[in-house]
């Protein structure tokens, strides 16, 4: 079966924040708005995003947040100016999610899920007349019609404008599969290649190493990079690092193995303590005692972290208490790669900057616009992903809004 018709002023493809919060804009101004998604349901990444702990946003001061997106920050400014931290917990609270700021400066709804928050939202969405279509899958697009296949054929809707909100390439079961990138490639847009962020990263650790410790988290611990020095904790996984503090630095390290194809983490596996102080412990152990139990009533060091030293350290560093401390201090871990898209958090790529103007509208297609992931820019993990995500779809919105104003 095969329907044509024009089902709405604005046609949003994709059911995420970006695309549900230009839903929530339009709507308002009694625009008529239908929101197309190719999974059974709306905003699934979001929902799986929130089962541990929905990290809404960030509580830092404003002046830092938003810096906190590199090269896109100039780009993003305006729409985060208009959607800051402080209006998004506004904006959760007007839904009934009440918020808190954990010790790590990261907000959270209180009841720490993301499903109550999703179900308030969607059924204010259709108390303000958004229509929503589920197991629509885009195949193509010809101006501002969309074509869609579902379950019951091929559809086509048209709209007067339209946003595109699908996502980048990270968790693709979930439906952010970049199935659109050959899509506007054919139309001529600029899309720089989609890579993975927040992603964790393939180590050559010995078999025996991973065997007994993959799983295991090393806690108080910071790393540096080009991306400068945090602290933190991060796990060891089955291929190598992965965690939070590794997501931290994610953005140098993967650039690194593309421009100088070679990356490493610098560990330091006891921050609290300078390579002095280190030294004079280990030196006042007796020699008579293993090498583990020096190490850990020393430094204080836990068995995985003992493990790692054992693992990446040279072999003569282990010669003297001076040549450990430095190890200890700052210990080498050489990375492979990243680990695939598919499993990353957030994804890097997608449409370029230059092909969209102030409005997010795409200069070399009138009417169309982006929003959230698909466009090129990245951030870290504490709350910017969503804010930016929310803040981009708000922005979209108020572009269409005045894309639209001659013939509303």
């Amino acid at each position: 079966m095969t329907e044509s018709s024009q089902q709405s002023d604005v046609i949003i493809v994709g059911g995420g924040p970006a695309g549900l919060m230009a839903a929530e804009v339009l709507s308002l101004r009694g625009v008529s708005v239908s929101v197309y998604d190719s999974m059974p349901t709306f905003a699934r990444k979001f929902l799986l995003a929130g089962k541990s702990g929905l990290n809404i946003t960030h509580s830092e001061d404003y002046t830092v947040f938003r810096h906190r997106f590199g090269t896109s920050t100039e780009r993003l400014s305006t729409a985060l100016d208009a959607f800051t931290p402080t209006d998004l917990r506004g904006w959760c609270n007007g839904l009934g999610t009440k918020t808190f700021v954990g010790s790590s400066g990261r907000v959270f709804p209180v009841a720490m899920k993301a499903s109550p928050l999703l179900r308030s939202w969607l059924a204010r969405l259709q108390m303000q007349g958004v229509r929503f279509h589920s197991r629509h899958r885009l195949i193509s697009l010809e101006g501002r019609t969309a074509v869609f296949d579902t379950p019951s054929g091929e559809v086509r809707s048209s709209g007067r404008a339209m946003l595109l909100a699908m996502g980048g390439a990270s968790w693709p079961r979930l439906g952010s599969d970049a199935a659109w990138v050959p899509m506007l490639a054919s139309l001529g847009v600029e899309i720089p290649k989609l890579r993975p962020a927040n992603c964790g990263f393939d180590v050559a650790f010995s078999d025996y190493f991973l065997a007994k410790f993959a799983g295991e988290p090393l806690k108080s611990v910071s790393i540096t990079s080009r991306a400068g020095t945090r602290q933190g904790e991060f796990v060891i996984s089955r291929h190598g690092v992965e965690g939070s503090l590794v997501y931290a630095h994610a953005q140098a390290l993967r650039d690194d193995l593309v421009s100088i194809g070679r990356a490493e983490m610098v560990v330091d596996l006891a921050p609290g303590r300078s390579e002095a102080q280190l030294t004079t412990a280990l030196e006042r152990q007796p020699t008579t005692q293993s090498l583990s139990n020096r190490l850990r009533k020393a430094a204080g060091l836990s068995p995985v972290k003992i493990a790692l030293l054992r693992e990446c350290a040279p072999a003569d560093a282990f010669s003297s208490a001076a040549s450990l401390s430095r190890q200890i201090k700052s210990l080498h871990i050489p990375l492979v790669r990243p680990r695939p898209i598919e499993e990353a958090i957030s994804s890097a790529g997608g449409i370029s900057w230059a092909e969209l103007d102030e409005n997010f509208m795409l200069t070399k297609q009138p009417g169309l616009f982006a929003a959230g992931e698909m466009i090129d820019w990245e951030a870290p993990t504490g709350g910017y992903l969503l804010t930016a995500c929310l803040a981009t779809g708000k922005a979209a919105a108020n572009g269409i809004l005045d894309y639209l104003k001659p013939v509303l």
